[in-house]
């Protein structure tokens, strides 16, 4: 009998400081698997309002609570999935203590900062659930692509991430960092519909072609950050990603069994409201 598939083997190995790093194998995971597929689409948006509902609560308790922080974290490459994820995984969350992040190139003001000072300031503040779609990684996937960095500086940076994302879970925030991952063919076939639709134009830039022509490049610069990135407060996951239903459902239930873990509950009145009756 097949071993029932769990989330942990997905997950990138943790990077350990006293070996040389082995970038990850991201031909080690097949992007068309659905190993947490409930069998048909409407089964997995059916399961995927099931955990919709837990996490609406789950997440209420969070923010009422003020304590704790929830950090998620979606890369991958052009047309993975990341906006379509969002949608389809907060769609029964209240926005009430839910704050997306989009990322984009750094202005000229962030770009004479550090490469974090932008990032830090949308960390998750108390109580808050935070989404970065892309994030600090752009800093150490397309720099080393374009060659604007070289290799000390991309191992210097690596280490800077590392010690930042322990400083966010020293301080009380939960991290859960998913690589949407896809193929060619599939962001092949992506990228044709959005020019094909008029209504995804917009959507639609010639730098994702140019991109395109590096995919081998830009697969070699996650598998090496994610490599040695992934920690144990702040581990990677590896999501296939071809079917855009099961790739909601395996965040969803990675967020889930984060919050789960959490302890979260509504806290106590700040004064007792026995017998209190409202004239």
């Amino acid at each position: 009998m097949a071993k029932k598939p769990e989330l942990d083997d997905f997950r990138v190995p943790f990077f350990d400081d006293g070996k040389k790093p082995k970038p990850f194998d991201l031909n080690a995971v097949d992007p068309s698997a659905k190993p947490f597929s409930r069998g048909t689409k409407e089964e997995d948006r059916l399961r995927l309002g099931e955990i919709g509902a837990q996490l609406d609560e789950l997440q209420e308790k969070l923010h009422a609570q003020r304590r704790q922080r929830v950090l998620l974290v979606l890369q991958g490459m052009d047309t993975s999935g990341k906006d379509g994820t969002i949608r389809a995984v907060f769609h029964e969350v209240d926005p009430l203590g839910l704050r997306i992040v989009p990322f984009k190139a750094p202005s000229e003001r962030e770009a004479a900062h550090d490469f974090l000072w932008r990032i830090h300031a949308q960390a998750p503040m108390a109580g808050e659930l935070c989404v970065f779609n892309r994030s600090h990684y752009e800093d150490v996937l397309v720099p080393p692509v374009l060659k604007l960095i070289d290799d000390e500086e991309c191992e210097r940076r690596y280490r800077h991430i590392r010690d930042f994302e322990a400083l966010l879970a020293d301080t009380g925030t939960s991290i859960i960092k998913c690589f949407l991952h896809i193929s060619k063919d599939e962001q092949r076939e992506r990228l044709q519909a959005r020019i094909d639709d008029p209504t995804k134009h917009w959507k639609f830039d010639a730098s994702d072609l140019e991109a395109r022509k590096q995919w081998d490049d830009y697969q070699h610069a996650y598998a090496a950050a994610l490599g040695v990135t992934s920690t144990p407060y702040a581990p990677w996951y590896v999501i296939p990603g071809n079917s855009k239903t099961h790739r909601n459902v395996m965040v969803a239930e990675l967020l889930l069994r984060t919050l789960s873990r959490m302890n979260l509950d509504f806290p106590p009145p700040k004064e007792s409201l026995k017998g209190v009756i409202v004239e």
